[in-house]
């Protein structure tokens, strides 16, 4: 297994994308859509594991192979590959970590035996979400099936520099902003989380393993939905492959919901799901987003 936190060249695809199929495993929200949207439009076969209760059935309709995966299988999604020919995988998607610390877990998730060793069984230092990804690409490593980054399919999902919205930030929120990017990017650098939430450059809420939304939320809570500023950034020397940042319609709902003001992300290291979309929605709740060099 590959040491947690080490840096990795990522592999990308090669020469025969638009030939040899690529495996995805796919999980919650609609990056692995755009990105099977994508693989047909430039001819790239995509053979589809999607993780029951969290990826979308529509991937049924666009890919090439489909298969759910309704428990925790690594054996599964290896012979879902191997069917179709898929020598390189990627992942894309919102995976829920929290449910492998769910009581009675393994009832619940019913592991077959390599699943059971990788997740429950095996000595490690930790189970950050770099460790257990790194590891698991050194599983499919094994099995012959190099993991590649959905980013070279759909690059332009990555969010360019800029303010994106008509309002600007404050001058105070501005300086919300500057007080929590080196924070985030901290959090980001211990594998805590991506994301923080700010008040008068006062931590309100710090991003673990309930994800963006929830924490967005939890802030909300905290602060009376009186407003507040959000920073999520990329870890530092962060593996495109994975955990990338992505931020979309939904985060901008959480921001309403919690009385949010202002949405500051890492320009050409964030994913922005359906941007036009997004934008219209911050501009019509009177929310600032803006992305920034890292």
């Amino acid at each position: 297994m590959t040491a947690p936190g080490a840096v990795l060249a990522a592999p990308r695809f090669g020469p025969t994308v638009g030939r040899a199929p690529v495996g995805l495993l796919a999980g919650a929200g609609r990056f692995p859509i755009l990105f099977a949207e994508k693989a047909r439009e430039v001819g790239l076969p995509v053979i589809c594991v999607g993780v029951a209760g969290m990826a979308d059935p529509v991937l049924a309709s666009l890919c090439d192979e489909f298969t759910w995966l309704k428990r925790m299988s690594l054996g599964a999604i290896f012979r879902a590959f191997r069917h179709g020919d898929a020598r390189q995988w990627t992942m894309a998607g919102k995976f829920h970590k929290h449910i492998i610390f769910q009581p009675r877990r393994l009832l619940q998730l019913v592991p077959d035996w390599r699943a059971l060793r990788f997740f429950f069984l095996r000595r490690r230092s930790d189970n950050r979400d770099d460790s257990l990804l790194l590891g698991l690409i050194d599983e499919f490593r094994r099995q012959g099936m190099e993991c590649v980054s959905a980013l070279d399919v759909c690059p332009e999902l990555l969010v360019k520099q800029g303010l994106l919205t008509r309002r600007q930030p404050t001058a105070q929120e501005q300086r919300d902003i500057e007080f929590g990017w080196a924070l985030a990017k901290e959090m980001g650098r211990l594998d805590i989380g991506q994301s923080v939430m700010i008040r008068e450059r006062s931590v309100l809420a710090v991003e673990a393993i309930e994800g963006t939304d929830q924490a967005i939320l939890r802030a909300g809570e905290l602060c009376g939905r009186s407003g507040f500023v959000v920073v999520k950034v990329s870890k530092p020397n962060q593996d495109m492959r994975f955990d990338v940042p992505t931020i979309g319609k939904t985060t901008i709902e959480s921001m309403k919901q919690a009385g949010g003001k202002v949405l500051a992300v890492e320009a050409d290291r964030t994913i922005l799901i359906d941007e036009s979309e997004a934008i219209a929605l911050a501009d019509a709740y009177g929310i600032a987003v803006l992305a920034l060099p890292g």
